[in-house]
């Protein structure tokens, strides 16, 4: 399985690091060595994002509760004590490498939401541009659900569905998925790569852990955020994180388990983008801007000619060719309103025009999906 890891590593240009609460209870030398990889991975060129767990169990000394169980209102007092303590820990170690880290809080609704999607997108994606590691943690502090910590595994597959990863690394206290808990039968064996999640695979997983003092999650979770990440075209690798080199041990022997993606980043965000919605509106578009998505590049305010309909940033839109045909189907980058003010301008002007400028394209080329000719000639998507 090693050559098997290793190529995955090699390939990924982005890549999604989840550290749970257990590792973070076994003191800086373990965060300095998951710090000291992720730099050296940062090093080599590729993109990586950080969902650290562990801002409750931080928090709990500081506020003097105990290992008992917490009502509601005392996780979110201990997640917003030991937020602070978390990133600190976490700024303090990658200022060894001379990398920057921000703080980014989501909620698993972000995710939910197209329009708060593309706002989280762009942040994450302007601070990989600008170097720094982003540190991702679920916004416990206002959550109304009871908060389990679990959770963050699949905020860790959402956030590398966000960014667009090729892979997803979960560190754990436990080397991967065996096919039996491996605390209860000392004969359980490791399952190396796992090519397609099913209900076999789900039941090797069992229950949320339950033996542990610190996380509750468990295998279970870990499987679910695999599942996630591998329908939008990323890879998953669990394994622990309390090696000496935790990251570069598991890209260099193999020894967790890997799981191989299902789909595509390509195919998952097509899908949502075709038929998941319906349009809001529409965007005519002048024949240089048709010939410019044929492409693949992004449409420009400049090559709009009028806007119709009523629509949000982040709703789905039809993109209309100068012929009057249905050409592409996209996801706006501004709301109606704004885009009819910026309609057929430069780039150059967006930020006379509206007072800010949030991006250079009316829809991103990430955003479209173009139409393939349906049996009138028009656009199926």
């Amino acid at each position: 399985m090693g050559p098997v890891t290793r190529r995955g590593f090699d390939a990924a240009r982005c890549i999604v690091v989840k550290v749970g609460s257990s590792l973070l209870q076994s003191g800086p030398s373990v965060i300095d060595a998951i710090a000291d990889d992720i730099a050296s991975l940062a090093g080599q060129g590729k993109r990586i994002v950080l969902v650290s767990s562990g801002a409750v169990a931080l928090g709990r000394p500081r506020l003097g509760l105990g290992s008992g169980s917490l009502t509601l209102e005392q996780k979110q007092a201990a997640a917003a004590a030991g937020q602070p303590v978390l990133v600190g820990e976490w700024e303090r170690t990658f200022a060894r490498h001379g990398r920057a880290t921000a703080q980014a809080l989501l909620t698993l609704d972000v995710t939910e939401s197209r329009r708060h999607w593309l706002n989280a997108r762009a942040t994450l994606h302007t601070l990989l541009d600008l170097g720094a590691i982003p540190v991702v943690n679920e916004n416990d502090t206002i959550a109304t659900d009871e908060i389990r910590y679990g959770d963050n595994d699949r905020l860790a597959a959402r956030v590398a569905q966000l960014v667009g990863a090729d892979l997803l690394v979960l560190l754990s206290d436990i080397e991967g998925l065996f096919d039996r808990d491996p605390r209860c039968h000392p004969e359980a064996r490791l399952v190396p790569e796992v090519h397609r999640i099913d209900a076999s695979i789900h039941a090797m997983a069992g229950d949320a852990n339950k033996l542990t003092g610190v996380g509750t999650g468990g295998m279970r979770s870990k499987i679910l955020a695999a599942e996630i990440a591998a329908a939008s075209g990323c890879a998953t690798i669990i394994g622990s994180g309390s090696a000496r080199t935790p990251i570069l041990r598991l890209r260099q022997t193999g020894c967790g388990s890997w799981f191989h993606p299902t789909g595509s980043a390509v195919s998952a965000r097509a899908a949502w983008i075709a038929g998941a919605h319906s349009p809001n509106g529409e965007i005519r578009i002048d024949a240089g801007a048709a010939s410019a998505l044929q492409a693949g590049k992004s449409l420009l305010p400049v090559g709009a000619i009028a806007v119709d309909g009523h629509f949000e940033r982040g709703d789905a839109v039809r993109i209309i060719g100068p012929d009057g045909t249905a050409i592409a189907r996209g996801v706006s980058g501004y709301d109606a309103s704004d885009a009819r003010r910026i309609c057929g301008c430069k780039t150059a002007e967006i930020e006379a025009l509206l007072g800010y400028r949030r991006a250079s394209a009316l829809v991103h080329a990430d955003d479209i999906v173009l139409s393939s000719p349906g049996a009138n000639g028009g656009c199926n998507v």
